[in-house]
């Protein structure tokens, strides 16, 4: 892509984006950029990009068509708020959630798993039918996304080993990726959820010509990893590898949501054929970036400032962070940022990494 260089009229705001109903975002202008964020996120994917992706530049859709959404009270598209009372309840497999209204989220209904042993998952796991679901009314809700200039994407809040939690509970599901007796069931049940996946993504393809899928299985706590990266490699990337693969070929962006200190499982998902892992605080991003920058597509915090910080400290901090992070692309993370530090984001790695 030709560099084209930075001019200030880059920064009059055009119009707003399109949000969902419930939204980590709010107020997200449409800035005069000389191409679209959509086209700059998908040219930073070649390390192309005219200028550094931020956050908002994907707005991810959870349809209420889906009982995972529901029932983990995560609805994010255009229809009503979900009431508290309507949050919990069976996800797609039918298992119990409960809402916690202090934690803002749900949790399986505690003290009767599923399935005590992976073996048992072919005669008490009941596979929902993807085609019976109402893609008809996602994309007549969700149309005017389809006009939408940035990255419209879909969400799946239970991955592969999410769901396993779901139906064993959490030591279960540990002790499940190792057990040598329940490691070839495991494999086979990871399979046909790759393929439910795949089927799903298709159909928000058909009904809204996504994007991007934003993919949710939390690998780690606040320490370390939940498991070796080695059990990772045998019993989850391969299946991860199936979904991102066939969003490639559908030419989707595939970003992995996942919780913990997984530094040390970096490594397997540029193997899985992740393009972008948010990741949390905890993470040593800096080194991250220094290590797997050139692979994987990072997202990085920006600087907190103080309320009462001046133009020029602005623009310093802004100027700092994308000399920092500016080699290789990353996504900045501007979820808690001032106007002000964005557009000073926009503006020092525009001249950055094409001039003035």
């Amino acid at each position: 892509m030709n560099k084209i260089p930075y001019r200030s009229e880059e920064l009059e705001i055009k119009g707003q984006f399109l949000n969902t109903t419930v939204s980590f975002l709010s107020d997200t202008p449409i800035y005069n950029t000389p191409i679209t964020v959509s086209e700059n996120m998908f040219a930073a994917l070649k390390g192309e990009n005219l200028w550094m992706p931020v956050s908002s530049d994907i707005i991810n859709i959870e349809s209420r068509i889906n009982p995972d959404h529901v029932a983990r009270a995560e609805i994010r598209d255009l229809g009503p708020a979900q009431p508290d009372e309507e949050k919990g309840g069976p996800d797609l497999f039918g298992i119990e959630w409960v809402y916690v209204p202090v934690a803002g989220g749900s949790m399986v209904k505690p003290g009767n798993p599923a399935l005590d042993d992976a073996t048992e998952w072919h005669d008490k796991i009941t596979f929902p039918d993807v085609n019976a679901m109402d893609w008809e009314s996602v994309a007549k809700l969700n149309a005017p996304f389809k006009s939408e200039t940035r990255v419209v994407g879909c969400c799946f809040q239970n991955g592969m080993f999410e769901r396993l939690i779901s139906f064993m509970d959490f030591e279960g599901a540990l002790v499940a990726l190792v057990d040598e007796e329940q490691k070839p069931a495991v494999h086979e049940l990871f399979d046909k959820l790759a393929d439910m996946y795949i089927a799903m993504i298709q159909k928000y393809i058909d009904a809204l010509d996504v994007k991007e899928v934003l993919f949710h299985d939390d690998w780690g706590s606040q320490r370390a990893p939940f498991f070796s990266i080695e059990t990772c490699r045998e019993m989850i990337v391969p299946y991860i590898r199936r979904i991102a693969d066939f969003c490639h070929s559908k030419g989707l962006i595939f970003q992995q949501h996942s919780c913990g200190k997984n530094e040390l499982l970096v490594p397997a998902m540029i193997e899985a054929g992740v393009d972008m892992w948010s990741g949390q605080p905890m993470n040593d991003k800096a080194m991250l970036y220094e290590k797997y920058g050139k692979d994987i597509i990072l997202g990085v915090d920006v600087p907190e400032l103080p309320e009462d910080a001046s133009d020029d400290e602005i623009e310093a901090a802004a100027k700092a962070f994308v000399t920092q992070y500016g080699k290789y692309p990353i996504v900045a993370n501007i979820r808690l940022a001032s106007r002000k530090l964005v557009e000073a984001l926009y503006r020092q790695s525009r001249i950055y990494l094409c001039g003035e």
